[in-house]
């Protein structure tokens, strides 16, 4: 069979694991090390909050839109959260267009429990006439430059795009959202959610893999942490993990959030 040509070769990932028996990357890092984050923030004009995350050569778009709509039945006395992920086709020629293929639904509810799960947004602040009007979240991904760990920019952008939007004046007279008028932030509460994804290589664990690693990796957790709390786990791939590599992945997320969160501070100030 004809190798795909979208795909990394076969060498390239032999190759990988053999740097990988002496911790050893193609690019220098350490196994637990992240690449290069960086933040820019208000990207967007039709957003209440936008960002561009760089995570090396990965780059996404994260926008937060604000609504007004029905609660959903079963939380009426709560806001709406919707996650969305658009992987678009001038980050990879992997990703096509047409409607959303699996690895983009994914990423849109691996995101969407890791927010949710942690309860960093106010949803009962949400909640402009219980059982009839409430806030709609919309945090839309889009992939810009796909270069491996999409997941973790698009919860990094997520976080960040939160925690600088506002949210608009509604005119209940009216029945009418005043998108000019926004005084305040969406509530959020003081957890700060951002997931990072263990891959695990023959028998090593990663951080933050570029593309040629995600191909070389046998399986991933996501796991969405804060300040030592973990409140999701997401995992991907067919080869199980054992007790102690979830306890090493646990351990690098928990290394890698405090320096990420302090980056995230420091581009939003």
């Amino acid at each position: 069979m004809a190798e795909d040509i979208n795909s990394t070769p076969e060498v390239t990932i032999e190759r990988i694991k053999e740097y990988l028996k002496e911790n050893k990357r193609f690019d220098g890092r350490k196994t637990d090390e992240f690449r290069e984050l960086i933040i820019e923030k208000d990207v967007s004009k039709k957003a209440e909050g936008s960002v561009r995350v760089k995570l090396g050569k990965t780059e996404v778009i994260v926008g937060v839109k604000v609504g007004v709509a029905e609660p959903y039945p079963d939380s009426p006395d709560k806001g709406n959260l919707m996650v969305t992920a658009e992987l678009l086709p001038l980050s990879s020629p992997r990703f096509e267009l047409g409607p959303p293929k699996f690895d983009a639904i994914e990423l849109g509810r691996v995101i969407d429990r890791g927010i949710r799960e942690s309860k960093i947004i106010d949803l009962e602040k949400l909640v402009i006439k219980e059982g009839e009007k409430v806030w709609n979240i919309f945090i839309d991904i889009y992939s810009i430059n796909d270069d491996g760990n999409l997941l973790d920019a698009a919860g990094i952008g997520a976080l960040a795009a939160l925690k600088i939007a506002k949210l608009p004046k509604y005119d209940e007279k009216e029945e009418k959202v005043l998108y000019d008028k926004s005084d305040k932030k969406i509530p959020l509460t003081d957890v700060n959610p951002i997931p990072i994804t263990v891959h695990k290589i023959g028998n090593k664990l990663i951080a933050d893999p570029t593309r040629e690693e995600e191909d070389a990796s046998e399986t991933r957790l996501t796991i969405g942490i804060s300040d030592g709390v973990i409140s999701s786990m997401q995992k991907g791939g067919i080869m199980p993990l054992k007790d102690e590599e979830i306890f090493e992945a646990i351990d690098i997320a928990e290394k890698n959030w405090t320096e990420l969160f302090n980056k995230i501070n420091k581009f939003l100030k």
